[in-house]
């Protein structure tokens, strides 16, 4: 739409000291005639643009010039305080908070007795991963590796990464990078993550966007088929939906779903108790039968 486009032009000219129509035309794939055509828009709105020919020339704001907030609407400035009230969460400092008052200032009309939309994405162990995400956001804003020592279902390494996101994924917080070890893009998640330490610069490459799909991440390689007690069907609700159970004659939950490897399987079915009875995968009922065997071995013992 034109209006978030001629948000995103200022936004840019706010952030660079010049920059050139057919810059702008790619950047948001547009003509540059298109482009001409929004700077007209944004002169007339007040905004002061000054444009230059030749060799340098470009398109710039005046010196001293301040964005006036009423470009955005209430509900804008709600969307951006929600967000900001979220990294708030997280943060170990109050930068977030007072980005919000300088948003907000003046603006009584939009925060009090309005807050309808509260994000916490902090962790129960908030204050370690709160100092885990400064160090990171320190190491992108530095252009630093990161080095840190991972813990992983595959074993223990020493990693050192170029860090170019961090992204709140899953209920968890990661940083995705280039890993030196593996010379690929990789996500590494900040609890499993210890002697964190910023080193020297590095150059930065061009950084594809992590696919994050849970086909990607999480393939069904496993069919899962089991029946499980009623009184757990919060636990199916909130993991899987309701599209992944059927409600037996009995009462009994007939639950479907697919999985990524056996031992989340059986982790996942020994967490319900006696409350579950596993159909599919065959191969892992007669396991789960030789664990519970093992298990009335070992408390047998007196």
């Amino acid at each position: 739409m034109k209006i978030e486009r001629l948000i995103g032009i200022l936004s840019v000219l706010l952030q660079k000291d010049k920059v050139t129509a057919p810059e702008l035309a790619e950047m948001f794939e547009v003509s540059r005639r298109t482009i001409n055509r929004d700077i007209d828009a944004l002169c007339i709105a007040g905004i002061p643009i000054a444009t230059t020919q030749g060799v340098n020339g470009g398109i710039q704001i005046m010196d001293g010039y301040r964005v006036n907030r009423t470009i955005l609407s209430n509900a804008d400035m709600q969307a951006i305080l929600a967000g900001l009230r979220s990294l708030d969460s997280v943060s170990g400092t109050n930068r977030y908070l007072q980005l919000m008052e300088k948003l907000s200032a003046g603006a009584a009309s939009i925060l009090p007795g309005d807050n309808h939309i509260l994000i916490n994405l902090a962790a129960w162990n908030k204050t370690a991963v709160s100092e885990r995400i400064e160090l990171v956001h320190g190491a992108m804003e530095s252009k630093g590796y990161l080095c840190f020592h991972y813990s992983s279902p595959s074993g223990e390494s020493d990693r050192k990464i170029e860090p170019y996101y961090l992204i709140f994924e899953w209920s968890d917080w990661y940083v995705w990078g280039w890993c030196l070890k593996r010379r690929d893009f990789r996500l590494f998640k900040l609890n499993r993550m210890t002697n964190i330490s910023i080193g020297e610069m590095f150059e930065e490459r061009e950084v594809q966007y992590p696919d994050l799909s849970n086909e990607r991440v999480f393939p069904h390689n496993y069919q899962v088929k089991a029946l499980i007690q009623p009184k757990y069907r919060f636990r199916i609700l909130e993991d899987f939906g309701a599209d992944s159970i059927a409600e037996q004659a009995d009462g009994t939950l007939l639950f479907s779903f697919g999985f990524t490897d056996l031992e989340s399987i059986k982790s996942w079915v020994l967490s319900f108790g006696d409350g579950i009875e596993l159909l599919e995968p065959f191969e892992l009922r007669e396991e789960l039968k030789k664990f519970g065997a093992g298990l009335i071995e070992k408390y047998s013992k007196t």
